[in-house]
C-alpha cells in the first residue's frame, strides 16, 4: 500500500516525536535535539532509513542506541521496516544540537 504524502508527514512527524523520547546517557537532552539524527526517510510503503550517529564512536551506548532508536521507529503506526544507518561522518560536534538543547546545557 502506498501511502499520501500527508500520511508520509504525519509518519514522520510521529517518528520525530519518539526519536525525542530516546536520551543520550552522559547528556540529558534527546538525541533529536542533540543532532544526533542526521536523516529520516520516509518511502511510498512507510519504510523508514534513518542516518545517525553518536556523540563520540566509543559512546557506552554504541550498542543499545540504535536499536532503541529502531525500536521506538518501529512503534510508530504504519511503519513497516526500519533500516537504521550508523556513520561518523560527518562527526558530530556540538554546533549540530538545537538551541534547545543548547540552553538547556548552559552553554547560550
Amino acid at each position: 500500500m502506498n501511502f499520501t504524502d500527508d500520511q508520509i508527514a504525519d509518519i514522520g512527524e510521529e517518528i520525530i516525536r519518539k526519536l525525542k523520547t530516546v536520551y543520550d546517557p552522559e547528556i540529558p537532552v534527546d538525541i533529536y535535539e542533540l543532532g544526533l539524527i542526521y536523516d529520516v526517510q520516509i518511502s511510498e510503503e512507510a519504510d523508514v532509513k534513518i542516518i545517525m550517529t553518536l556523540t563520540t564512536p566509543n559512546c557506552p551506548v554504541a550498542e543499545t542506541l540504535p536499536q532503541e532508536v529502531k525500536d521506538k521507529v518501529k512503534e510508530v503506526e504504519n511503519v513497516r521496516e526500519v533500516d537504521l544507518e550508523l556513520t561518523f561522518e560527518p562527526s558530530w560536534n556540538k554546533d549540530m544540537m538545537s538551541e534547545e538543547a543548547r540552553f538547556e546545557l548552559g552553554m547560550l
